[in-house]
């Protein structure tokens, strides 16, 4: 995590990150990451990328978390938002289901795992990311036919939505433009005050800024 922690400490404190761990990390280690401004802890669950964790090193994380009044990012293939609802729903620290959970755009907004998805999102420590637009569409180039899952997310959960580019795009079947990506999102948030809650005043809450 050292280049992170030199990024967040150049920046003069307009900086906050996220940390991926493993079972060597210790308490110090901790410590030393909370003073340098990380804020969460990602884990991936996703197939092509390794598949999920150790259960049991995730339960220890969760506790370690909870402690240093942290976050999870929980990076999932959409089948998983249906098999572990039944662990996410028992967490209790915040935790952002990152890239709209991945679904598939062509499966439609009645799709199990996204109405998993909506109906997680009930539970106060649940939050979502609005980014992936590329991962969730199924047509491709704008990647507009994502616009009306993010557009029920943030219906469903104002207050727990946050949005990034995914900046620099890896394992992607369509590369994108950032400078579209970010045209699409008035689309999924219109209005202004929903705008600046996302944008600004939902990660200043989560991140502590």
């Amino acid at each position: 995590m050292r280049v992170t922690l030199d990024a967040i400490a150049r920046s003069g404190g307009r900086y906050r990150g996220t940390a991926i761990i493993d079972e060597s990390f210790t308490e110090k280690q901790f410590q030393e990451m909370h003073d340098g401004g990380i804020r969460g802890v990602r884990f991936n669950f996703v197939k092509h990328l390794g598949g999920r964790p150790d259960m049991e090193f995730f339960r220890k994380t969760v506790d370690r978390v909870q402690a240093m009044g942290w976050h999870l990012i929980l990076h999932l293939d959409a089948a998983d938002l249906v098999e572990f609802d039944p662990l996410f729903r028992k967490i209790r620290v915040p935790m952002v289901i990152d890239h709209m959970g991945r679904v598939k755009a062509a499966d439609g907004l009645g799709q199990p795992p996204f109405r998993t998805l909506l109906n997680l999102l009930k539970n106060e420590n649940a939050w979502v990311k609005i980014c992936g637009a590329e991962r969730v569409s199924s047509k491709g180039p704008p990647f507009a036919d994502a616009v009306p899952f993010a557009r029920a997310l943030v219906e469903a959960a104002p207050e727990r939505v946050l949005w990034g580019t995914d900046w620099p795009h890896p394992n992607v079947r369509w590369m994108p433009d950032d400078a579209a990506l970010v045209d699409l999102f008035p689309r999924m948030a219109p209005e202004p005050e929903l705008q600046y809650k996302i944008l600004v005043d939902n990660p200043a809450r989560l991140y502590g800024f």
